[in-house]
């Protein structure tokens, strides 16, 4: 794999956990989501980032 390609999945890795990040922060400031769900999802996605990181 290229230094190029693993650059862009990283990029793509980064801005899909950014916005999964947002819309779990969104969904707990709007009160659709408690405080242990909230931790939870973020925990998978940067687990997710994580793996994507470490390739």
């Amino acid at each position: 794999m290229s230094d190029t390609s693993d650059a862009d999945d990283l990029e793509a890795a980064v801005g899909a956990f950014l916005s999964d990040a947002e819309e779990v922060l969104g969904e707990y400031n709007q009160g659709y989501m408690d405080a242990d769900a909230a931790l939870s999802m973020l925990v998978d996605h940067m687990e997710e980032l994580e793996d994507a990181y470490d390739g």
